[in-house]
């Protein structure tokens, strides 16, 4: 019941296991949910080809990014190769990306996200997974008994303050993947209850989570010229029909009476 290790160089038969598929299973879900209703006509996945994260998408340009040639050709679609810290894309050209386990594979995460925000449009939304650090897998990882090769675990809140340095609005973040990363499929299912259980009584302790941002750019104020001030006019008395008509009926009385007193 040992967890397995996680390495870069052998990530493809790591994601075969049944843990692997345990994670893919929730991750596709997840990111079929996430990225359906963002719409725009640019949309990127960088890395991690074993999944489709934009299978669910309908934006008519949908591209993968990879750091490495993926073997097999994966997705059916066109792969560019490039580096996460430099995307051959111009600036605010982008209005969805999505960075599974991105992040942990890169040699610099900061510069990767910074790369995000560049490429993005303004509110543009970025999706990222990660490994959960406070979780089972993680205390894996600190034990030295699994994923030691994966990189630093970010945590969510870590990656809040990224993202909020970046002028990014974290807009929702879930957890799942409850159970222990076990060798076999058996050892796997027999702790299927953990899901049902993590949800109800520990939800912020799911061993990867997901997250969607939106950048915000704040709006430019206009400053209106100073304009040469208007000449104030001089009032002018109006005087209504009512008026006029009372003043002239006080005017007759006053010159009848004057008449009867002479």
């Amino acid at each position: 019941m040992s967890s397995t290790p996680l390495k870069n160089d052998s990530l493809p038969d790591w994601l075969a296991s049944p843990a692997g598929q345990y994670l893919c299973a929730w991750e596709q879900t997840y990111l079929d949910r996430a990225v359906a209703d963002v719409f725009g006509f640019h949309a990127l996945q960088l890395g991690f080809p074993a999944l489709d994260a934009l299978q669910a998408n309908r934006m008519p340009h949908r591209w993968l990014a990879s750091d490495t040639h993926p073997e097999p050709w994966p997705l059916g679609r066109d792969v560019v190769l490039t580096n996460y810290e430099a995307l051959p894309f111009p600036s605010a050209s982008l209005d969805l990306l999505v960075l599974p386990h991105t992040l942990e594979l890169s040699y610099d995460p900061h510069a990767t996200l910074r790369e995000v925000e560049r490429v993005l449009v303004p509110e543009g939304r970025v999706v990222i997974c990660g490994f959960n650090p406070n979780s089972l897998w993680g205390l894996s990882k600190s034990c030295k008994r699994g994923f030691s090769q994966v990189g630093d675990f970010i945590g969510q809140r870590r990656l809040r303050d990224w993202l909020q340095l970046l002028s990014f609005e974290v807009e929702s973040t879930s957890f799942g993947c409850y159970r222990p990363a076990v060798k076999t499929e058996r050892w796997l299912n027999r702790w299927d209850w953990m899901d049902e259980a993590g949800v109800r009584w520990w939800p912020i302790l799911g061993s990867v989570y997901g997250m969607v941002a939106v950048k915000r750019v704040q709006g430019m104020r206009l400053m209106s010229p100073a304009w040469k001030k208007a000449v104030p006019r001089a009032a002018v008395v109006v005087t209504s029909a009512s008026s006029a008509a009372n003043n002239t009926a006080v005017h007759s009385v006053v010159s009848t009476a004057s008449k009867g007193m002479a």
